[in-house]
């Protein structure tokens, strides 16, 4: 386990910069996903790469290798590759997630394609969905990747989606004991009506005068609204096929999901969701991630309008590096009205949602979507979208310690430093 810091070391810590946005030369890259190779002690940075800032414009999926450096700075090649590229008139990629089976030692980037210029509104507003689930994948960190995957087609249960999409963010995969491989889960968020009239009705896609007419008048009720519901997409054979498991029985959109393993010794899934209510929607799973019980704590506030947030579960630093994850680290802006003072929140007693600990801000000022991963030896780092005036002026990466984690929420700590070392 790493020294605890001091106060010096935490303030001379600063963010890198990986990706950086130019609106005049329409350039904007937004939703940032993270990879750790524990191996080669290498960091994979994914984005969307924008034409502009609006999502109807993502233009490709991005990503640039980073060397973890044994001071903890991270060394990024330059320039980025482009993975996946939107054709002429053609979907767009969007919403990157890796995740990886260290049996194979085979990595996999889900995203979704998107009908050009087709926004996730109008697809809910027409029930009409036009994203395909796909993925990539490497054997080698990022160095070669295959072709496009596509996946939809084998899943039945979208057929009764308005739309969907996967995280933004990181997957998972369950603890691997010795040569069996855990279960690969990929965090999912789906908009859904029990409601069956709109598939009899065939004037519902079409909003002219003389279909509204003939329209029965309940397809465009409010009890028909699609919902948004997360859940997870699983696979138990290393990826080769994949499964949904079931949603979440509340209001719930982007999300993540991490393993823990509780007091006696049981492996629990645990899920973070997006919502429009005022705090974080949570979820535990006793059954792999098949199916979550919400949890009925409300700790962690929602900002306004609602933003994406990271989850990652880590082992306690007593325990050594190889030991079973038991603790949680949750990422989120910590203002309740904008996007702005990114914070990170502890939580030592994941099976209790009411002891989530204050938060510790490791970017102050504007800030949005974040991804985590823990690398070793109680060591993280945090992949956000960030900048001086807006969140989307660039994506950059940080790297901080447990101990200085901890060293911010006690109080004790805190007061016998200066102010300033509050924030990473």
């Amino acid at each position: 386990m790493a020294n605890k810091p001091s106060c010096d070391t935490e303030l001379m810590r600063k963010r890198t910069t990986i990706f950086e946005s130019n609106e005049k030369e329409d350039r904007v890259y937004r939703i940032p996903a993270l990879f750790y190779d524990r191996e080669k002690k290498i960091l994979l940075a994914f984005a969307e790469k924008r034409r502009t800032k609006d999502d109807a414009h993502t233009l490709a999926l991005v990503m640039k290798r980073g060397t973890v450096n044994e001071d903890k700075t991270v060394t990024f090649e330059d320039p980025e590759r482009e993975l996946v590229k939107k054709a002429n008139c053609g979907p767009r990629p969007m919403n990157p997630c890796p995740v990886y089976d260290k049996i194979s030692k085979t990595l996999f980037l889900f995203f979704i394609f998107v009908k050009d210029l087709v926004r996730e509104q109008w697809q809910v507003e027409h029930y009409n969905n036009k994203a395909h689930l796909c993925y990539i994948k490497s054997p080698d960190a990022g160095k070669s990747w295959s072709e496009v995957i596509h996946v939809s087609e084998y899943l039945d249960k979208m057929k009764d989606w308005a739309t969907f999409a996967v995280g933004p963010g990181h997957g998972l995969q369950t603890h691997v004991r010795q040569t069996h491989g855990g279960k690969l889960i990929v965090p999912v968020h789906g908009f859904y009506s029990s409601c069956r009239c709109r598939y009899r009705c065939r004037f519902f896609t079409c909003r002219c005068a003389r279909c509204l007419e003939n329209c029965h008048s309940c397809c465009y009720s409010k009890c028909c609204s699609p919902t948004q519901y997360a859940l997870s997409l699983y696979s138990e054979d290393q990826g080769n096929t994949w499964k949904f498991g079931r949603k979440l029985q509340t209001n719930s959109g982007e999300c993540e999901m991490a393993e823990f393993f509780d007091d006696k010794d049981n492996s629990v899934i645990y899920c973070n969701a997006r919502t429009a209510g005022g705090y974080r929607v949570e979820a535990v799973s006793q059954d792999g991630g098949n199916e979550f019980k919400p949890l009925s704590a409300k700790k962690l506030v929602e900002t306004r309008g609602g933003c994406q947030g990271s989850v990652v579960s880590f082992p306690p630093p007593d325990e050594g590096q190889d030991q079973k994850p038991k603790w949680l680290l949750y990422s989120h802006p910590t203002d309740p009205d904008s996007r702005k003072d990114l914070g990170v929140y502890l939580n030592e007693s994941p099976q209790d949602s009411t002891t989530w600990s204050e938060h510790r801000i490791i970017n102050r000022g504007p800030s949005g979507y974040s991804d985590l991963v823990y690398m070793d030896d109680g060591w993280f780092a945090c992949l956000m979208e960030c900048g001086e005036k807006s969140e989307i002026e660039q994506i950059a990466v940080k790297v901080f310690s447990y101990h200085e984690v901890k060293q911010g929420i006690e109080k004790e700590e805190v007061t016998s430093c200066c102010p300033s070392c509050t924030i990473l």
